[in-house]
């Protein structure tokens, strides 16, 4: 048994409000340069809808993620060497421009310059690929809370698979029952698909934590990655020849903070842990069949307090810390404790390590404008029961079709509201709401406390790298943060990036954990220039965050 560890991500569906606080932030944080304006490394979905970029899960027209062949054996449904090989100059199955959006700025400059008239100016949109006058038609969130609607439900691909199996009375009220928010991310797979998919091997799978980067250095631009990854989180950046995607804020990560995907949520619905799980099953969990990927997965996932997983773990060079971290780990618990996280696509096969809660709240809503009280255990068991079809839509994004772990889900999320409601109003509570789910009164008040009141250091559970490692953590790998790094152009000075290139991985490594452990202002000369959100938290103004006044004369 060969015991790796994972960092990994628990999103609660139900506590997204879609405000795309998520999406701002990363956005300032990682994609502030020329070519990336179309780049979302974060985007939070309204579902039902097309998603971003446009229709991605509809994998007969992307060919992305893994297929079994006759043998059962795992392929690239993209075609295996020779037919990449023979694709590489032209690949018919990659998202276009369109797909995403036509980046676009406006004519400010004729705007504010335009002289004394009768006539209003107008800055008309302009597009930053041709330079010409251009018509906004499309962006990242385009169908943001369009999802009740007809017209943005028939462009989703789960519901047009529903549809073509179900009854038009059925249809109907399915498409007026729901709406919920979807927050994405890369996925930071145990079996990426994006980095067998390329031919310079630029992508790689870091062995200390498990996110998954772009070598920029070895990147030549082929963009079979973009194919490959079925959930369409690899971009290419048209100005640098590319292939950039999330980083999981590695250098936050590795002095023990949080995502900024993570630490901005308005709903505090992220949850970022520690899993261990063991490398030699990978490819044998990812072989089974479609509905039994989630349980494959789920066995991957290794207990922590078991003691031949300690000492395996041990042996393989996990220190003692991040066991512990591993232990109090809310992914862990969520995931495979409580088992109310789900996979997104496990069809895909790439074993993705960012879950979800799926949302009970539609169920809960449609409920309260019957007339019914919402909250009790009979009335919410009885419309899971009978709310078909948004079971299905869910057990199509979640456990690859299967109701019934969906619908398990669902009814451990209705036994613990109406288990609390009676804590809540002071009522005896009732023990026989959690035994009907399987759980024991101190495990759903355990869940929860986890769900509903945790703590920031409940909620983030991130084990510090080890100052041995430093030299390993190497961040030429993935040189994101900053302007002017491998591959990418210059910048003005008030342009998508200022600054100057980021130091060795050393020296930010410590220059990064001094920052975030120090109660002093920023202010000394080592992170002189340097003020992006990454490595600057306004704890004080550093040093050239402001030109230098000249003296007067």
């Amino acid at each position: 048994m060969r015991v790796m560890a994972q960092v990994a991500m628990v999103m609660n569906l139900d506590k997204c409000i879609g405000c795309h606080t998520c999406s701002v932030t990363c956005k300032q944080a990682w994609t502030n340069r020329a070519g990336t304006e179309y780049v979302w490394f974060n985007n939070v979905e309204t579902r039902p809808g097309q998603g971003y970029p446009r229709r991605y899960e509809d994998q007969d027209a992307w060919r992305g993620g893994w297929t079994l062949n006759n043998q059962g054996k795992l392929r690239l449904r993209a075609g295996g060497r020779l037919k990449k090989l023979l694709t590489i100059f032209h690949s018919p199955v990659q998202p276009t421009l369109d797909d995403y959006y036509e980046p676009w700025t406006y004519d400010y400059e004729k705007l504010v310059n335009a002289p004394l008239g009768d006539d209003f100016p107008v800055a008309r949109p302009k597009s930053l690929i041709t330079g010409e006058d251009t018509k906004v038609t499309w962006s990242a969130n385009w169908d943001d809370n369009l999802g009740g609607g007809p017209d943005a439900a028939e462009l989703d691909p789960i519901v047009a698979k529903l549809r073509a199996e179900s009854e038009a009375a059925i249809k109907f009220s399915y498409e007026q029952t729901f709406m919920f928010y979807l927050p994405r991310i890369c996925e930071h797979c145990l079996n990426p698909s994006c980095m067998a998919s390329c031919p310079s091997g630029a992508i790689y799978k870091r062995s200390e934590d498990g996110i998954v980067l772009v070598d920029q250095d070895r990147c030549r631009g082929w963009r079979q990655c973009v194919t490959g990854c079925p959930y369409k989180k690899i971009y290419f950046n048209h100005r640098s020849g590319k292939a950039e995607k999330c980083t999981f804020c590695y250098p936050r990560i590795e002095v023990g903070q949080p995502t900024v995907c993570a630490e901005t949520c308005v709903g505090r619905l992220r949850y970022i842990g520690l899993v261990l799980y063991d490398a030699d099953r990978v490819t044998e969990a990812a072989s089974v069949d479609d509905k039994e990927l989630y349980e494959a997965q789920l066995g991957l996932m290794l207990d922590p307090t078991d003691p031949q997983v300690i000492a395996d773990a041990k042996a393989c060079g996990i220190a003692d810390d991040w066991l512990d971290a591993a232990r109090r780990s809310p992914v862990y618990a969520l995931a495979k404790k409580y088992r109310i996280a789900l996979p997104l696509h496990p069809e895909y096969r790439t074993m993705p390590m960012v879950w979800y809660v799926p949302p009970l709240s539609p169920i809960v809503d449609l409920l309260s404008e019957q007339g019914h009280d919402a909250e009790d255990p009979h009335n919410l068991f009885g419309a899971i029961d009978t709310l078909r079809i948004p079971l299905e839509y869910l057990a199509e994004l979640f456990t690859a079709g299967d109701v019934g772990t969906v619908e398990h889900v669902l009814k451990v999320l209705a036994a613990m509201r109406s288990y609390m409601r009676d804590i809540n109003l002071g009522r005896e509570p009732d023990a026989s709401i959690p035994a009907s789910v399987g759980m024991s009164e101190q495990t759903m008040y355990e869940m929860y406390r986890l769900l509903a009141i945790a703590k920031y250091q409940d909620r983030y559970v991130i084990p510090t790298a080890h100052h041995e490692q430093a030299s390993e953590l190497e961040e030429l790998a993935c040189s994101l943060d900053y302007d002017g790094g491998p591959g990418m152009y210059d910048s003005g000075v008030f342009g998508e990036a200022s600054g100057r290139p980021t130091p060795v991985s050393v020296e930010t490594f410590h220059a990064l954990q001094q920052r975030q452990t120090s109660d002093l202002p920023t202010g000394d000369d080592a992170l002189r220039g340097r003020t992006n959100l990454l490595n600057w938290d306004g704890n004080g103004a550093p040093d050239g965050l402001y030109p230098e006044r000249r003296a007067s004369r």
